[in-house]
């Protein structure tokens, strides 16, 4: 999908369908704002509350230049937040399921955030929007069209308005490709095959990728990921991200480290399947983030020196699988005694940010499907941020809420006092692998903690990687969490420094 950004009047633009954004404070007026009127547009707007989220499409007169208009609720809110845009342009999305319809408009309203954030929230919700995984369908009832050229209406600040619009296609295209990796079918998605899938986007993207193997990773001593993996039928991996770009603004990279489990039986601790197995083709929701994010980091050439660890495996049963009670030595040489085989993915995180050390980072996140605590806590709209309690701990928690308000990926921080580990202690090992029933969103973390040595951001994101039922923009299924968020906190990150 092209975007572009016009000044030409609405009632003038000539496209197939026109979509305007309307909020209850605002909707006596839009009429005369944008040139519509007539019968037609009278009954539309009388049936039309501006809900959030809520549609009217109707057509106007001939002298109106576009044949179909579509009204998007913005809500009753006075000041216009860039969500309620993302929201609305979603809404309008499944307009354009009529063929022929190849151009769309949209007009830009007046946004709180200013005109270049307003059109990168029209153009994130308008291509996310449309999103649909339809690889194994073998008929499909509801075909959608994704129109081939997206046009922004803006009488004023059209170049900040095109500046935020094709930053947030980049942005939502990345998105998309977070959601098809957590959708692919298990089979497809073994740990070699996710590899390769990483290699040709960073091919694609610019990005570099290299993956190591069994040997490589026997080699290096991650003892973790190699436990978890001996259940399995397919070797492990483990794949090291780079972007550094000639005009990056730091010498220590930010190290991006995501789950990778491409499929999570619990192991020997084998879970149940409704409402829990069965949704564990998403438990590298954490790897497909990081994914995405490179692909948005190197499309936007983003200034900055970042590297993406992915440890993928998967946690089965079978061949000769770990059991509870087995003593892990992990990479950075600490004990694990493992009490559940369900506590699979810090075990291979650990590793991977054990690694990360090696780099000497100026900061490293991980991102992972980890706890159903963090349901249980925050059900699936939000995630949870957990950062080790050094030196700026509070301005890397405020940061990454700052970056969660202005994508929309949202996140609430939790606690991490030292009392927690106090369940992490083992009495034959340095460590359990799992602590006591309550507060197991901050144990894991706690345990996550003992492999740092650096600033570190830890996001639990078990909630929102998968859901059952949509959501705004966010589908069924996989929904790509994390990326729009990782790139607006590098964004943030990298607008604050100053040029080497």
């Amino acid at each position: 999908m092209k975007v572009s950004v016009s000044t030409i009047a609405p009632a003038e633009l000539d496209v197939d369908l026109l979509v305007v954004p309307v909020n209850l404070a605002g909707k006596a007026e839009i009429g005369a704002a944008i040139g519509l009127s007539g019968k037609l547009f009278d009954a539309a707007l009388s049936d039309f509350s501006a809900k959030l989220g809520e549609t009217a499409v109707f057509y106007p007169e001939k002298k109106f230049q576009s044949p179909r208009v579509c009204l998007a609720g913005l809500g009753d809110a006075e000041d216009v937040t860039v969500e309620a845009l993302r929201r609305a342009a979603a809404a309008a999305a499944p307009s354009t399921a009529k063929s022929g319809i190849e151009t769309v408009g949209i007009v830009v309203p007046d946004c709180k955030d200013g005109a270049e954030a307003a059109g990168e929230a029209l153009a994130v919700g308008f291509v996310l929007g449309h999103y649909r995984f339809d690889r194994y369908m073998t008929t499909n009832d509801q075909p959608v069209n994704v129109p081939a050229r997206l046009v922004l209406q803006s009488s004023q600040a059209d170049k900040q308005v095109r500046v935020g619009a094709e930053r947030g296609k980049t942005v939502a295209e990345a998105v998309c490709q977070a959601r098809d990796l957590v959708n692919l079918s298990p089979d497809e998605k073994t740990p070699t095959l996710l590899s390769k899938a990483i290699e040709q986007t960073a091919k694609k993207s610019g990005f570099t990728a290299v993956t190591w193997d069994k040997a490589m990773i026997e080699e290096e001593g991650m003892g973790g990921l190699l436990a978890v993996n001996r259940g399995s039928m397919e070797p492990p991996t483990f794949t090291v991200l780079e972007w550094r770009p000639d005009n990056a603004m730091n010498d220590k990279p930010i190290v991006l480290v995501g789950k990778g489990v491409v499929f999570d039986t619990g192991g020997l601790s084998l879970k149940p399947t409704k409402n829990s197995m069965d949704h564990m083709k998403a438990d590298m929701a954490g790897a497909a983030a990081v994914v995405g994010a490179f692909q948005a980091i190197a499309k936007l050439e983003m200034p900055l020196y970042i590297v993406g660890l992915i440890p993928a495996t998967d946690n089965r049963p079978g061949e000769n699988a770990y059991v509870p009670g087995d003593v892990v030595k992990m990479h950075s040489g600490k004990t694990v005694e493992v009490l559940n085989t369900d506590a699979e993915g810090r075990m291979l995180l650990a590793d991977a940010l054990s690694y990360a050390s090696s780099y000497r980072p100026e900061l490293v996140i991980d991102l992972a499907t980890l706890t159903g605590a963090a349901v249980v806590a925050l059900g699936n709209h939000v995630a949870a941020v957990l950062t080790n309690e050094t030196d700026g701990a509070s301005d890397r928690v405020d940061q990454m809420q700052r970056a969660a308000r202005t994508s929309g990926d949202r996140v609430h921080p939790m606690p991490m006092f030292e009392d927690y580990a106090e369940q992490l202690k083992s009495k034959v090992a340095d460590l359990k692998n799992v602590g006591d029933s309550g507060a197991g969103t901050i144990t894991a973390a706690k345990f996550l903690e003992n492999f740092v040595s650096y600033p570190w951001i830890h996001l639990d994101i078990a909630g929102p990687a998968f859901l059952d039922s949509p959501n705004g923009y966010r589908p069924a299924g996989g929904t790509g969490f994390g990326v729009y968020l990782l790139v607006n906190f590098l964004l943030s990150r990298a607008s604050g420094r100053k040029s080497r």
